[in-house]
């Protein structure tokens, strides 16, 4: 028996998931696919534009046998901490053969190299990335400039750390040879639209032009050809009763958190330092909703998508010691299952015999299988995520707030 991991949002699952998954099984041989996927957050800042139960399954109905959640720690963190946390899921069950990835170059021998720099740090790279970002540069930025004086034989591969495909398969890369694993990663070339292309396409649109499309058009006809079948159906079924959720839908929330932690600043936050916590409270009152707030509050240093995840890291309570806590603990405790195909029974009995933690079915049983406090701390930060998407929901479209304990995984 031969297993594949996929690491993913599915935000929403559209053409080019579907082909991934066959393809990745395709190159490494696998039997079956394993697919560890964020919650109900994303890693741009955002609340998942429908619910990680439908996304879960639209997985399952086009070639993904087992779905796992990511905890919303990683799933909201840096492209260091998404894929440290993802690898460790996979790691740690067992079972996982490869991790396939998609990326714009494609080509896994360059992403080595470059991993490699970046986990052995010259005395030189730290000096002129230290010099590089007190010079105001974002990170990304100055980590660029110090590989192309520290490893001048990379140069020209350091165009391609501009892409955020290739960015999160140099992080899977480093965050497998950290570990030690045995996974061999596999890079297949994205296909169809970029990442950050906002215009839907012939046949692989990326999930931005779908989000996009979805928001300006308030109707989902116009992306029916970018998605399978089966996933148009549980899109149809979702319109205006739970999907899509926005970042607008956040705006009054985020305020009153905002307003409520103002005296004590933000400080304490992941990923936040004084500095930041000062221009939140500078700005405060000059406050119209959340994508604005991103705006007024990006600087040449802080770019969008990390302003938006540092404020969904204040909404959600998401702090910087915690973060902490569960890195020393080797990030992951648990694996949390949204859903599974019953023919993958194999790999089941596979994961319950070989993996180092448990597989989480039943959250009634989280008590029980957790053996630690930081655990069972990380997976209530889940829960509390999960309860936080269902007001939205319920504000936004009425009906019932979820609870997380009722909620069944997927069998298909």
């Amino acid at each position: 028996m031969k297993t594949v991991g996929i690491i993913a949002e599915y935000n929403p699952f559209h053409n080019g998931h579907a082909y991934q998954i066959a393809a990745a099984k395709r190159m490494t041989g696998a039997d079956y696919c394993i697919v560890v996927m964020s919650g109900n957050f994303v890693q741009r800042g955002a609340p998942a534009i429908m619910d990680k139960y439908i996304r879960a399954k639209s997985a399952l109905l086009n070639g993904a046998d087992l779905v796992l959640e990511l905890p919303v720690y990683y799933a909201l963190g840096s492209a260091e901490y998404f894929a440290s946390g993802a690898v460790a899921i996979l790691d740690k069950l067992g079972v996982t053969d490869a991790l396939c990835f998609g990326s714009e170059c494609g080509d896994i021998d360059i992403l080595s190299s470059l991993s490699e720099a970046l986990l052995n740090e010259t005395p030189e790279f730290k000096r002129v990335l230290k010099q590089q970002m007190k010079q105001g540069l974002s990170y990304p930025q100055a980590r660029n400039h110090a590989l192309s004086v520290s490893s001048p034989d990379l140069t020209g591969s350091i165009s391609v750390l501009q892409s955020p495909n290739n960015i999160l398969g140099l992080e899977y890369i480093k965050a497998l040879k950290k570990r030690g694993s045995s996974i061999q990663p596999y890079t297949l070339s994205r296909q169809g639209a970029g990442y950050h292309t906002a215009n839907l396409e012939a046949s692989y649109s990326s999930a931005l032009a779908i989000r996009e499309s979805l928001i300006q058009k308030e109707n989902i006809e116009y992306i029916k050809e970018q998605v399978p079948a089966s996933s148009y159906t549980l899109m149809e079924e979702a319109f205006g009763h739970s999907f899509p959720i926005l970042t607008k839908d956040l705006s009054a929330l985020l305020l009153y958190k905002l307003l409520t932690e103002q005296k004590k600043g933000y400080a304490s936050y992941l990923d936040i330092d004084d500095a930041f916590s000062d221009r939140i409270n500078r700005l405060l009152f000059s406050y119209v909703d959340y994508d604005s707030f991103c705006e007024r509050l990006k600087a040449k240093n802080m770019t969008y998508t990390r302003v938006s995840r540092n404020l969904l890291h204040i909404l959600l309570d998401i702090r910087q010691t915690d973060m902490d806590t569960f890195c020393r603990g080797d990030y992951i405790h648990y694996a949390r299952l949204l859903g599974f195909k019953k023919e993958a029974e194999p790999l089941l009995s596979a994961i319950k015999e070989l993996s180092a933690i448990p597989l989480l079915s039943k959250l009634a049983d989280a008590d029980k299988l957790i053996g630690s406090e930081t655990g069972r701390k990380l997976l209530n930060a889940d829960i509390r995520a999960a309860h936080v998407y269902s007001m939205l929901i319920q504000q936004k479209f009425g009906g019932e707030l979820h609870n997380e304990y009722q909620k069944q995984i997927i069998a298909i």
